[in-house]
């Protein structure tokens, strides 16, 4: 395991473990579809730009694509496992459902090649053709054959939110093959005034995140779906901690409207989990308090800029943690979540 140079750590049970990082292929061949599809400008032994037609959309480091940066990183920061995840922008749900099938197979299984670096420290999690289930729930068990552990989705498909009965269908599946789902959000709006200040991603992304708890919560899929199924939201789960209260109020105050869960929204925590990417200890400690310290996994959102810069620092250094919250959010939480298919 990483040395964790003292910091508090798992007491030897568990491995720390992040489950909230991506990767981005060194390369891949050209994808099907209709638009500008993404592609990789290499710009030096180290650098590249995710390109969307002519158009920059990211620039990235070796830290994408390459395990050892990966590793070495993770070794520096006290982290034994990482997550591998898609960068959403590649889930191609605009797509025809063939397409987007296609460029999942591509990029699923140069995900593999990654992890196969280093199968005890790197899980990788695949991608589906989400807006067809039956090509999604095909894709989930080719991948799982092949050796990914869990499948990360988007949070909403164009105007389809997680309580689309395809959507739900597929989380179903995902239930029944033991297979835990990350929610990534993505797409966010794109509007003269979200252009600004990263706004896309300063309130986008919590905003698309609480909203597709709530379809969760308020759309009837935890009435619908086996308890079973293990599902982790990214960034905190955006905002719905705080604004619980808000919601259970309306849930009773205006049923007519609201009440379209068969009971009221607080008793669903303990469904789903959410990662530890809030970047401020009492915002921690408010998802502890609110989500239950069994519910909150360590995400760093790595290797992006807006993601912890040091993954676990938040957790192993916040006062407002005890020693036992500390060692579940590091390392037994994401041994429960990944199942019993993930090597401890």
């Amino acid at each position: 395991m990483a040395d964790r140079r003292g910091a508090a750590d798992d007491r030897g049970v568990h491995p720390v473990t992040d489950v909230h990082t991506h990767y981005v292929p060194h390369g891949w061949p050209p994808l099907p579809g209709t638009g500008d599809q993404p592609s990789l400008r290499v710009d030096g032994p180290s650098e590249a730009t995710i390109m969307l037609g002519d158009r920059a959309f990211r620039r990235i480091t070796d830290n994408a694509w390459n395990a050892d940066v990966r590793l070495a990183a993770m070794d520096r920061n006290g982290v034994d496992r990482q997550v591998l995840s898609p960068t959403p922008v590649f889930f191609a749900y605009d797509q025809p459902a063939d397409a987007a099938a296609t460029t999942a197979a591509i990029f699923n299984d140069l995900a593999l090649e990654i992890a196969a670096e280093a199968p005890e420290r790197l899980v990788p999690f695949c991608q589906v053709p989400l807006q067809d289930t039956d090509a999604a729930c095909r894709e989930l068990d080719r991948a799982v054959e092949a050796g990914h552990r869990g499948v990360e989705i988007g949070n909403h498909v164009g105007d389809r939110d997680l309580d689309d009965a395809g959507v739900v269908t597929f989380l179903q599946h995902c239930a029944a093959r033991d297979v835990p789902v990350f929610v990534h959000p993505w797409d966010m709006p794109d509007t003269p005034r979200t252009r600004r200040w990263m706004a896309q991603w300063l309130t986008g992304m919590p905003a698309e995140t609480h909203l597709s708890i709530l379809a969760m919560v308020l759309g009837g899929v935890f009435d619908q779906v086996d308890e079973r199924l293990r599902i982790c939201f990214a960034h905190g789960g955006g905002s719905f901690a705080f604004w619980l209260g808000r919601v259970e109020n309306a849930w009773h105050g205006r049923r007519d409207v609201v009440g379209t869960s068969a009971r009221p929204p607080r008793e669903y925590v303990g469904r789903f989990s959410v990662d530890s990417a809030v970047f401020d200890a009492s915002a921690l400690r408010l998802l502890v308090d609110t989500l239950g310290a069994d519910q909150v996994l360590l995400g760093s959102d790595y290797p992006y800029p807006l993601g912890e810069a040091e993954a676990g620092r938040l957790i192993r250094t916040s006062p407002q943690l005890t020693d036992d919250e500390r060692t579940r959010l590091l390392a037994t939480n994401a041994a429960a979540y990944l199942g019993a298919g993930v090597p401890a």
